[in-house]
Formats: structure tokens, C-alpha cells, sequence
């Protein structure tokens, strides 16, 4: 099937809609499908056209463009993505944002179209989702939407109730790391949080919350991996707390890294003080075994299951969280025995070949009219 899948960014940007389709897009290529991808330019240095895994990535300066507010250069980006549409002839549309560029895909859709699959990977803003939106359009026009959590999907129908009869879930996947886990050290307790250093992610909350632990472990270290505007608070409100030897920031990893990064922790914590529509991080801990931590908020409840994979906690409670860390640390036997629930369920419940099974019965689904 060819298949034009439609993404605000693509890598080197590491998020999660960049680390999933990085892994799905090159394994619906090995089956045979035909793949683009349309992103956006979010760096110098990177080409128009360029070729990953036998996937063909194609990047358009849209975000540039609008800001630019130049009405010449609109109309020739929307020309250039209608040739790239009539170019490669796509069965099925995989839109997988509803970000600004939305309003190009829209615009070229009149000279060449196709059924759309729709990916929610973020909570919807009820105020963007009115029939006169430009994510409202995007919405109602898509013939199947999928959403990577029932959180989600309960959020979707309770916006928008007719989506009720063409929308589903499925839940990303991801293959078991080839680097085995090792036991998780417990003399120098190490937790670890990683992802973008944004407001949003909580992780002032694990330094709060670390302030606490470290009176009943001194050893204890936090890690804190990933690059943000947040940063530089981070670093200054570890100082303030007197954690600044105990508080390390490793900057990027790559996701290659990540199972390397988890192995040197003890247990992973994921204070996000916002709905995570899924919890990739999570996954990732829990396939290499490691009890999670994580706040009580959209689908990370999904993800983590109270007292058996890990703990949940109130969303902005350092106080709680920083319980829930020294419960683990105290007894490491449970931690143990979280941690290898965890990986029993991320590889069960979330298993890679499902996943991709599931994506090719999304695109039929959507060339076929949406009937299940």
C-alpha cells in the first residue's frame, strides 16, 4: 500500500511521535508498503529529500512559512506538497498531527485525495475542535481515527461524541532492547527521569521530591536525561534544594542509548503534571525490567499498573512521590518484583509485531470505507 504518513517532525527531533514512527515506519516498509513521510524543517543542515530505512522523508519549511505570513510562499508550499500528493498516488493519508501544518494538508487535499487515518498522540484543547477550526476540519474529514490510549479516545468522544462510531485504539508497541537488563543497584540507588526538560514533564517535582529521599539515602543520585527550555530552572532549583551533587543532568541521549541509560537505574520516575495521552517512557523502563513511578493521569494509568508495575501518585505531589520512591528504595525485593511484572506486561500487552499488525488493519480499515 502506498502511504503518506504526515508528521510535524521526524528525526533527529526526539519525541515520542519521533521515536514511534521511527520504528513503525521502516517495519511497514519491510512488508512491502510504500512509504513518505512529510514533516517539517526544525534545523539547519537537514535535507529537503533524504532516505531512512528504505523510507522516503520529505521536509517542507511549513512552520517558517506561517510565521513568515507571506501569502506567496503559502500558495507555493501548498503547490509543492499537491505535486508530492500527485507524485506518489497515496491509497491512505496517516495524519499524525493536528499542529499548524495541518492547514497544508488540507489546502493540497483538493488535487489530490485520499481516505485519511488520523493519529491522536496529545489531548485535544476543546477550544480548537469547533466544526469552524482548522483541527476541527482535520477531525471531521478524517474517515478513521485512532488514538494511542482509551484515555485518549474517552477525551476524543467526549469533545467530539460522534467519533464514537469511527475511532479505535491502539497502543504503540516496541521490541524488547537487545541489551538484557542486570539487576538494578541497589547501594547507590539511582533514579532516573528522562524526556524533554519542559514544564510539563514534572521534573522540578522529582527535585523536590529528591530533597526528601535523599535524608534517608544519602548515597541516592537523580538523572535527569534530555535537553529543554527548562534546563537551566532545573539546575538552579537543584542547587537551591542543596542537591547539586546529588542531581546530574546528561543531556540528549539518543534512542539507541536509552537502554544502556535505564540499565544504570534503579528505578524510573514520570511526574508529568500533564495528561501523557500514552507514556513511552514508561514502556521503555518496564521493558528493561524497572519499576516505574509515575503520576495518576491519562495513560500512564494504562500503562503502569498501580502496585504491580510500579507506583502512581497524585499529579503535583512531590511529597507523595518522594513516599513512593523511598517505599521502592526500602524494599527492594518489591521494586524486583515490579520491575519483572513490568516487563511480562510491556511484552504482552504492548508487543511490537501486534503493534504493526494493527497499524496495517488501521490503513485497510480506512481504504476500505472505516468498516471494522
Amino acid at each position: 500500500m502506498r502511504i503518506l504518513f504526515w508528521t510535524d517532525w521526524f528525526l533527529p527531533s526526539i519525541g515520542g511521535v519521533e521515536v514511534f514512527s521511527a520504528r513503525l515506519l521502516p517495519a511497514l516498509a519491510r512488508r512491502g508498503h510504500r512509504i513518505t513521510v512529510v514533516a517539517g524543517h526544525d534545523r539547519a543542515g537537514l535535507p529537503d529529500e533524504t532516505d531512512f530505512l528504505g523510507v522516503t522523508i520529505r521536509r517542507f519549511r511549513f512552520h517558517q512559512v506561517l510565521a513568515a505570513n507571506d501569502i506567496g510562499r503559502l500558495a507555493e508550499t501548498i503547490g509543492c506538497v499537491a505535486r508530492l500528493k500527485q507524485a506518489v498516488a497515496p491509497e491512505v493519508i496517516h495524519l499524525n498531527t493536528l499542529g499548524p501544518s495541518v492547514l497544508f494538508q488540507l489546502q493540497s487535499s483538493t488535487r489530490r485525495s485520499a481516505p485519511v487515518l488520523l493519529t491522536l498522540h496529545s489531548p485535544l484543547a476543546a477550544e480548537l475542535v469547533g466544526a469552524d477550526t482548522l483541527y476541527g476540519r482535520a477531525l471531521r474529514s478524517a474517515r478513521w481515527v485512532n488514538c494511542n490510549s482509551r484515555a485518549l479516545r474517552v477525551d476524543l468522544c467526549r469533545h467530539l461524541p460522534e467519533m464514537e462510531r469511527r475511532s479505535s485504539v491502539v497502543y504503540y508497541g516496541m521490541e524488547p532492547p537487545a541489551l538484557p537488563p542486570v539487576p538494578r543497584p541497589t547501594r547507590d540507588p539511582v533514579v532516573l527521569g528522562y524526556g524533554r526538560l519542559v514544564a510539563d514533564k514534572g521534573f522540578d517535582l522529582a527535585v523536590h521530591a529528591f530533597a526528601a529521599v535523599q535524608r534517608h539515602f544519602p548515597s541516592a543520585r537523580l538523572v535527569l536525561a534530555g535537553e529543554g527550555a527548562a534546563r537551566p530552572d532545573l539546575e538552579r532549583l537543584a542547587a537551591e534544594c542543596g542537591l547539586a551533587n546529588a542531581v546530574r543532568f546528561v543531556g540528549a541521549v539518543a534512542p539507541e542509548d536509552v537502554p544502556a541509560l535505564i540499565n544504570a537505574s534503579s528505578l524510573v520516575v514520570v511526574p508529568s503534571r500533564w495528561d501523557e495521552p500514552f507514556g513511552l517512557v514508561a514502556l521503555e523502563a518496564a521493558l528493561m525490567a524497572r519499576p516505574v513511578i509515575a503520576a495518576r493521569a491519562g495513560g500512564l494509568v494504562e500503562v503502569v499498573q498501580d502496585g504491580v508495575t510500579g507506583l502512581l501518585v497524585d499529579k503535583e505531589s512531590p511529597g507523595q512521590l518522594a513516599e513512593a520512591v523511598i517505599r521502592l528504595l526500602r524494599d527492594p525485593i518489591a521494586a524486583d518484583r515490579m520491575g519483572a511484572a513490568g516487563q511480562n506486561l510491556a511484552r504482552e500487552l504492548f508487543g511490537w509485531e501486534r503493534c504493526v499488525d494493527e497499524y496495517e488493519r488501521l490503513y485497510q480499515w480506512t481504504l476500505d470505507g472505516g468498516d471494522q
